[in-house]
């Protein structure tokens, strides 16, 4: 298999990218050599969004094409129509954000989307993913493969929300513990997303699929439970989470992963991934993707990369304290 990566060097690109060199197939990375792709591929420069910026794709054939992009949906479309007739399939890794909120815990695919354009400049994150399937969708039909992932972690995570929690519990002492402990929570880990992508689209799979684990995979407690078995440190204090709320932290941001139960839980970890299931998709542990990240993390001295657009996420200290009444 040739594969096209565009990106690869970060994250989600970088996993599949991994993944396919393992399988030995033959990877070109298209990026703009910011960081560098890993040792095996075939490196192509450009910038999507500036004029020419593909022109180092003016020419090649691959099997596959696998797209990241999360901006304007303008990048995907030129990118799928300068490539639809040179490559077998396009896999585009998409969001469950795609979805109209609220959604109902247990929707699959069919449920109602965003608007989106393939011609639509940058506008938010939900419409511009939506934006990039329909742009997959027009160049490629039937062959475009739109992998609509939930929460991602794992090694090379540069969001920061698992590195956060695995630092935090290193530090060591009295962990806040949003609660409760068995609330159910759905992600992926980027290894198990990159690996069912790739058999996904050798496959010939085509259209939407949910990409998260199933309901229950994991919960807070021993999701937290192996990031302190993992780092050696941090005594878990399990506090209710009307407590947390009215103290005014945020959620998701401030304490990274939690979401209380209610409307918005039920939108992000309530999912139904059936099909993705009945396509092969196999989850490892929660228990396997903490402490492997702890363990590259640990390679890094404990500084993850943070992507520039996103905000590092985490509690303050002096706030936790204080809710613990420390």
């Amino acid at each position: 298999m040739k594969l096209l990566m565009l990106g690869g060097t970060e994250f989600v690109g970088r996993a599949v990218t991994e993944d396919a060199l393992d399988r030995g197939w033959e990877v070109t990375v298209f990026h703009r050599g910011h960081h560098a792709p890993p040792p095996g591929t075939t490196a192509l420069h450009g910038d999507r969004t500036a004029p020419g910026g593909l022109a180092a794709l003016a020419a090649g054939e691959w099997d596959l094409v696998v797209d990241t992009w999360g901006g304007a949906p303008t990048a995907v479309r030129d990118s799928a129509r300068l490539l639809s007739g040179r490559a077998r399939g396009y896999a585009y890794i998409s969001s469950r954000s795609v979805y109209a909120y609220p959604a109902p815990a247990g929707q699959g695919e069919d449920g109602p989307l965003v608007e989106g354009s393939p011609d639509a400049g940058s506008t938010a994150y939900a419409e511009d993913k939506r934006g990039g399937e329909l742009a997959a969708l027009d160049a490629f039909a039937d062959r475009a493969l739109l992998v609509r992932a939930g929460l991602i972690l794992g090694p090379y995570e540069n969001v920061g929300r698992l590195p956060w929690w695995l630092n935090r519990t290193a530090r060591g002492g009295p962990v806040l513990a949003p609660g409760p402990r068995e609330l159910p929570l759905q992600y992926i880990d980027v290894r198990d997303l990159a690996r069912w992508t790739l058999d996904a689209a050798e496959a010939g799979l085509g259209g939407p699929y949910n990409l998260v684990s199933p309901v229950g995979h994991a919960t807070m407690g021993t999701f937290l439970d192996a990031c302190a078995a993992a780092t050696g440190g941090g005594d878990l204090r399990w506090t209710d989470p009307e407590a947390i709320l009215a103290a005014g932290v945020e959620p998701w941001t401030e304490l990274p992963v939690w979401l209380p139960e209610g409307e918005l839980h039920d939108y992000m970890f309530g999912g139904d991934v059936t099909r993705a299931l009945e396509a092969g998709l196999k989850c490892r542990p929660v228990e396997e993707t903490v402490a492997e990240t702890w363990a590259w993390l640990r390679t890094l001295g404990g500084q993850a990369p943070q992507r520039s657009d996103r905000p590092a996420p985490g509690l303050d200290a002096e706030r936790e304290a204080a809710l613990l009444g420390l």
